[in-house]
This record gives structure tokens, sequence and C-alpha cells, in this order.
């Protein structure tokens, strides 16, 4: 299947820096999110923007992209593996020298984990259910039938590589291919497993529990080693990379390690001084907001924000941003009082245009 490109799904250059991928995944993210877009096709075009981020965020995986048009897992056996074809294709199984003789290993698998905004900060334990290709227990994952072995084939004597001598007009060139008779694995099933038919691994729904980090953030992938498909014929199992994508919060944005709220107080409120509840991850804070607020202000609950995902103990801030709310109508006492106290400023105000003269003050 062919892989779109990455940057024309992030909208940004070959040359975009580490900045400019993540605040256009950002962007795109929030926009596409299927919690927040109405658009049927808002799923997938989410999970094509996580996936072009998770490859270029990560500088080897976007090495190896530039490179050859693929990022590891998503070629199947990694990066070594898609070396080592290339080298195949110009020189023979010869350059490969070790991988062959010996079982391939498994793929890799990508499991898509939806979490809370408030796991993602706390952090959480979630169970989580796939279909992965185990290793037959009947027989042991060689492929044999239970009581017997795989033997050594004779075709190249467990090598794995037969070799062939031809004359060119150079000399004598020597030829390495993979074994026809047992496919590079060295080895051939003479009775096959019955469960398996010899292919050492079977469909199954494995059932694992997965940690999720306080901090982590969408976009970010977990690694768990040896949990992905298992190999044929008793190969090493491949690793399984569960992707991370949180909802967002009803009233909180989220920059890095740093939360935002934005709060909204009266025109009285704001110049008289008062207290007001603000949200933060598991529970509320009492805030107190200084008479003489002007529109803007920020006040900074230190440590209310994110945890560091590798600075153990240390969070980000809580920013609260003060929004000073005009009234769009006012009713006959409310005018009243606020012509007063123009009045008492030495303001001078017209007819019905006080509202205007204090949204003027207030911008």
């Amino acid at each position: 299947m062919a892989i779109s490109d990455y940057y024309v799904t992030l909208g940004v250059e070959r040359t975009a820096s580490d900045a400019e991928i993540k605040k256009a995944y950002r962007r795109l993210a929030q926009q596409w999110h299927p919690d927040v877009s109405p658009d049927p096709e808002a799923a997938l075009r989410f999970k094509e923007i996580s996936e072009a981020y998770q490859v270029l965020s990560d500088p080897e995986r976007r090495q190896r992209y530039d490179l050859f048009g693929t990022a590891g897992s998503e070629a199947g056996a990694g990066f070594a593996g898609g070396f080592a074809d290339i080298f195949d294709a110009f020189f023979g199984a010869a350059a490969a020298g070790t991988r062959r003789g010996r079982p391939a290993a498994g793929s890799d698998l990508r499991y898509d984990l939806r979490i809370t905004f408030e796991e993602a900060i706390l952090g959480a334990s979630k169970e989580i259910e796939f279909p992965v290709l185990a290793r037959c227990e009947t027989c042991g994952g060689n492929g044999a039938k239970p009581g017997t072995q795989p033997i050594t084939c004779p075709q190249c004597n467990g090598r794995g590589e037969v070799r062939g001598v031809r004359q060119t007009m150079l000399g004598q060139m020597i030829n390495v291919t993979t074994c026809p008779r047992c496919k590079g694995d060295g080895k051939i099933v003479e009775t096959p497993c019955e469960t398996c038919r010899g292919e050492g691994r079977i469909e199954r729904t494995r059932t694992l529990q997965v940690t999720i980090p306080p901090g982590i953030d969408e976009g970010h992938q977990i690694r768990l080693s040896n949990e992905g498909e298992a190999g044929p014929r008793g190969g090493p199992a491949g690793s399984l990379y569960v992707a991370v994508h949180v909802a967002p919060h009803a009233s909180l944005k989220r920059e890095g390690t740093e939360l935002i709220f934005e709060a909204s107080v009266g025109l009285a409120q704001a110049a008289l001084g008062t207290t007001i509840t603000v949200p933060i991850v598991g529970g509320e804070e009492v805030v107190e907001v200084k008479p003489g607020t002007q529109p803007g202000t920020e006040i900074r609950l230190r440590g209310k924000g994110v945890p560091y995902l590798r600075r153990a103990g240390q969070r980000g801030d809580l920013h609260v941003i003060v929004d000073v709310d005009v009234p769009h109508h006012l009713s006959r006492a409310q005018r009243e009082a606020l012509e007063a106290y123009a009045r008492a400023t030495g303001e001078i105000v017209t007819e019905g245009g006080l509202l205007d003269r204090v949204r003027d003050k207030l911008a």
C-alpha cells in the first residue's frame, strides 16, 4: 500500500523545523479531532495527521522516511530489514550476512488508544485488547508436530542461502541467493504442527495492561517490546506501539506543560476585586482577582500545570487570563448607576454612548 506524503499531510515544507512540525500538527489535530469535528471523515483524517506527526517528530524515523520513503515499522521489519533488502537488491544475500539462517522477526503492531484530558495529565492504567499472531502453544512456535523437530535444510545445510558460480568477462562471480527450500530459515519442517500448519503461530486476542505516564501528550507513543506479532517458526516477536490520542478539555487548554484558563469577570468585580473558582486537573482552585484588574491580566498558579514526562516531581503552571465582561444590555438601574459613576469621574458621555465609552476604556 502506498504511503502518503507526510509533509503534505501536515502542510509543511521538507525543511520544516521540529517546532514548525509540532505547530502544524497541533493546529490540524484540534481541527480534525473526532470529538470536535462533525465531519464524517474526521477520524480517518485525524489518524493520517497523527501518523505523519509520529514519523516526522522522531529524528531517526524522519531520516529513514526522507531516505527511503518509509519510516521503519510502516515498512514491516523496520530500518534494519529495509536496509538489508536494499543491499540484497544490489549485491545478493551475502550483503545481508547474519540475517540469513535464522527465523524472521514478527511484525510491529500499532494500537490507537483514546484517553481523557485528565488521564493524560495524571496518568492512568488502561486495559487494551487486540488481535495478534501469537506463538503456537502446541508446537512451541517451531511449526513441527509434537514429538518431532525441524531438521537442517539439506539444500543449504542450515545457512539459509545457496551460492552459485558463474563466469563473466570479469572472471568468476559468486551469486548468493535465499535458499528456495527453507526460504532462508536454515531449517525445514517435515511433519507440520496440526494446530498452526507449520507456521509456528496462530491468531489470538491478547489483553494487556498499559501504564499511561503522567504528562503524556497527543501523538506520543508507548513502545512495548516483544508484544507485537510472533515471528514465524520461533522467530522473535515485534513490538507494540500504543499511539495515544487525548480528548480536549471543556475549559482548559494545553501548551506543552502549561495549562491556560480564560476567566470572565464583571466590570464591578474587576474594579473592586473578587475571588473566582478556577478548574484544575482533579479539582478546583480559588483565585483572588485584585481590585483594578485590567483585561488580559495573567494570574499564574505555579505547579498546577502538566507534569514533565522525564523530570519526576516537576510540573508546569496554570495561567489564568482575566477577561472583563462588558454587558451588551443594561437595565435602567444599571444605566443610572454607570451614569452616576461617569459624573463622579468627570467622564463626558453622550446619551446611549456610555457602553461604547466603557468598552473603549477596557480595550
